[in-house]
Formats: C-alpha cells, structure tokens, sequence
C-alpha cells in the first residue's frame, strides 16, 4: 500500500501543476492490458475513491494483430468488473485496414485506438482520456525526435494534457519510471499482459529502448534523467515562445478573405526565433498539414522575406500554400493569386453606366457642360478622370491588360509600358489583374483608373463640354 501511495502523491502533485482534471470529470482510461496501463486504471480508481472524485470509464482496443488478443481483452473486462468501472471496447482488423490506409499497421492501429477513445469520451461526456505515457516513454520520444532532427517543440516530448476534437488527452505518469509501475503491480498481485512485440527490434521505438539507449546510457547514466529534464524545459519555453508568437502575430498579421499580409520592415524588427515561429503560425492557420511546417521551408521563406532584392516574386510551399512578397508587404495564401480572365466592353454615349463583372466594378459616363465643369473645378480623385468630349474618340474600350501595352503619360514625351508604370508605382502583381484599361475608338490607352491618365483629349480653354468617367465599386445592378 506504500507503493500506491507514492504514486498517487506522485500524480495528484503532476496533475494540480498541470490542471490534468477537476473534481466530478469523467475520465476514460485507455487500458492495453499492459503492466502501465494497468497500473494506471488502479492509481486512478484509488484517487476516485479516496482522493478526489472522479467517474471512470475503462476502454480497451483489440486491434487484431496478435492471437493473445483476445485473452488481453477479457483480462482488462475482468479488471474492469473487479473495480466496478464501465466497460468500452473496440475490435480492428488492423492488418486489413492498413493495406487501405497508406499509415502502415502502426499508423492505422494509433488513428483507430484514438478515434475509438474520443468517441468514447464524446459519449459518456469526458473531459478527458487518460493514456499510460510514462517516463521511460517519454525518454524514447524526445531521443527518437532528436534523431530526427526536431526543433524546440518535438523535444518537448509528449505532453501533459493536449486537447483533440474538445477531449482533453492527459498523462499522469510521464514522471513516473515504468520500473514503479511494474512493481506496483506484482506487489499488488494485479495480473497484466506481456507484449511479446515489444520486444521486436524491427520497430523504431523497440530499437531505440533495446538497443539506442542502453548503449548511451554506456556514456552517461543518468540519460534517460536527462532527456526527461530536456522535455520539462523544451516543453516551458515551446509553450512561452508560442505565447510570444501569437502576441506578435496579433501585432503584425492583417487576416482578409483567407489571406494573412505582413510588413516586412516590422518583420525585421522582430528576433529570428520569433521571426520562425511567426511563419509556422501562418501556416498552420492555413493548412493542417504538418509537413507544410518543416525548418528548410520555413527558413526559406524568412531569408527570403529579409533580403532587399527581388522585390517581387512568388514561392509555391506545397500542399496548395504560396508565400509572395509585394514590394514591401509579405502574402501568405492557400491557394494562388486569382488571374483573372480577359475581358473587352464597349462603352459609348448616350450609355452612361457599364457593370464590369470579371472585377467588380463598374464604369460611370457623366457629361458636363464647360460652364458647370469649370464651375465645379477639376478635382483630383483617383478613380476619377475627365476628358474633352468633342477630341475623345469613341466608342470606348474598356479591357483587361494585355502583353506590351503602352500609354503616352500626360507630361512625358513618348509613351511608356504599362508593366513599367506598375513596377514603379510597387502596384502588386496580383492586383494588376483587376485594373482595367480605358482605350478610345482608335485603341489608344487613355487612362488606367487609380494610376495614370493619358495625354489624349486633354481638358483646356478651347473644351465645350467634359465626360467624366469614374470607376466605382459593383452594386450588383445592370448596366444601363
């Protein structure tokens, strides 16, 4: 009874530090049949019974791969009964579900096992599944991620609590050795299976506690300490560094219509660690795929965002994500700028409205007497321009860009290319394709709304009367 004490303490101090339950939860608890597991559904029933009330559900998975199955199910059923807990069980055919999966056995068997245990806990209304994650465990995971090259938040290791489909996943014994639950166990005569697969060293994690440790462990003796003190203060700083990153995105993250927009200036001015996390923020919000998420990738695109040249350009970061850098404004999309179709209308008098569907907009014609014209004064709106009537050339054109357009500026001698004048306006490319161009009967580019005008039909002392065209936003009214 010692023994079960200890443990207890152990995990009721684990779980008032990290809130792993309230007073009255419903808690499932994942039982393999295993000596951990096992273990755990004791520990827990004594907190329930004389610590702090909780209601537990017991739920087991036969996921079909071994003949002792079976007898492993009905050891945790009668485990279950003894207590008096609620029994759950679930059977797979694993090896014939993986064959359609694309996870391989182990993928397809945790992807079942934990869909199994959150719709368990959807059912009874549990806060919370408990899983049998201890310390031995935990050191295999961070050495495995270490491995593999993980950053700050894989060698966090498992977590205390982490929420999945609003079902709280929690592990009281991560700071608990396996070598205490074992013999909590056999001084307690509570029967439990031996996996014998746990010992094939043909998977990662059976090779890497067989064969990877103990040969460390050679070096330094304490390891598997250490790696568990690494997974403490990795798991700190990954959560203060994510706090930190969602303050920083709320700073400098405008969100609009599914696109996430930056400076670069304030991106500059932020640490690079932050900087990294900033860019894995945006992605997550925009995908759930994690391999979007890698360093190289990330890393890409931040060097990128600090160099002063290319200005513009365009990054395709898999899975349907595009990173594109505006001048001096960053762009994060899950799906690419929208190129929109071409387009050509005409438009002329006694016409005096034009619904521009492919953009939104649509094209206004007013006619101005010179004395009501000059009385108004001509005013500078960029969305607005006026012309001489009797010199503008009609019927008007008005049309998407199309490659090696040209327009003679007002005050310049000769004409210019309209890409050119983007370019040294810093327009976006991808709003280029939504400002349309206003030509005369004879094709002359005459004005680009919001940009420039050009010199034909320039108002003067000799105009009689004055057409004013405006482009304005749709109202989804026709054209008249």
């Amino acid at each position: 009874m010692e023994q079960m004490n200890g443990l207890v303490d152990a995990v009721l101090e684990s779980a008032a530090e990290h809130g792993l339950w309230s007073p009255h939860d419903t808690i499932v608890v994942a039982v393999s049949g295993g000596p951990d597991s096992v273990a755990l559904l004791h520990v827990l029933h004594e907190i329930a019974a004389n610590r702090t009330p909780l209601k537990l559900i017991c739920a087991h998975v036969n996921h079909g791969f071994r003949v002792e199955s079976v007898e492993e199910a009905e050891l945790v059923r009668q485990l279950a009964a003894e207590l008096d807990i609620p029994f759950e069980m679930a059977e797979f055919d694993i090896p014939t579900l993986a064959k359609d999966s694309g996870l391989g056995p182990e993928g397809t068997a945790r992807e079942k096992r934990y869909q199994f245990l959150i719709d368990t806990a959807h059912r009874y209304g549990a806060q919370a599944v408990a899983l049998a994650h201890h310390a031995d465990d935990q050191a295999e995971t961070v050495l495995m991620r270490l491995l593999r090259g993980s950053g700050l938040s894989g060698l966090a290791g498992m977590r205390w609590k982490r929420s999945e489909k609003k079902v709280q996943l929690i592990r009281p014994f991560l700071r608990i050795n396996k070598t205490a639950l074992v013999g909590l166990c056999q001084e307690n005569g509570y029967p439990y299976a031996e996996d014998a697969s746990n010992l094939l060293t043909q998977y990662t994690r059976n090779a890497v506690r067989l064969e990877v440790l103990p040969f460390l462990e050679r070096y330094n003796g304490r390891l598997g300490h250490s790696l568990l003190q690494l997974a403490e203060i990795a798991g700190a700083e990954d959560d203060y560094m994510e706090e930190a990153a969602t303050r920083c995105f709320d700073e400098l993250v405008s969100v609009n219509s599914g696109k996430y927009t930056f400076e670069r200036v304030s991106f500059a001015a932020v640490p690079s660690a932050l900087q990294r996390r900033l860019i894995k923020l945006i992605l997550n919000y925009l995908s759930a795929d994690s391999s979007i998420t890698d360093f190289s990738k990330i890393e890409s695109v931040r060097r990128r965002t600090l160099q002063e040249y290319p200005t513009t350009w365009s990054l395709d970061l898999g899975g349907g994500l595009t990173c594109i850098r505006q001048y001096d404004m960053m762009l994060f999309s899950s799906k690419p700028p929208k190129v929109q179709a071409s387009y050509t209308y005409r438009i002329s008098l006694p016409q005096t409205r034009l619904s521009l569907g492919e953009i939104g907009k649509v094209m206004t014609m007013t006619v101005l007497e010179r004395e009501s014209f000059f009385l108004r004064g001509e005013q500078s709106e960029l969305m607005s321009a006026w012309f001489d009537l009797d010199e503008l050339v009609f019927p008007l054109t008005i049309r998407s860009r199309l490659p090696g357009d040209t327009i003679k500026v007002m005050g310049l001698n000769g004409s210019k290319k309209v890409k050119d004048i983007y370019i040294d306006d810093k327009i976006p490319s991808s709003e280029r394709s939504i400002i349309p161009l206003v030509c005369d009967g004879l094709g002359n580019i005459v004005w680009i709304p919001g940009v420039r005008r050009s010199m034909h039909a320039a108002v003067g002392r000799h105009t009689a009367a004055v057409l004013l065209l405006s482009l304005e936003d749709g109202d989804g009214t026709e054209e008249t």
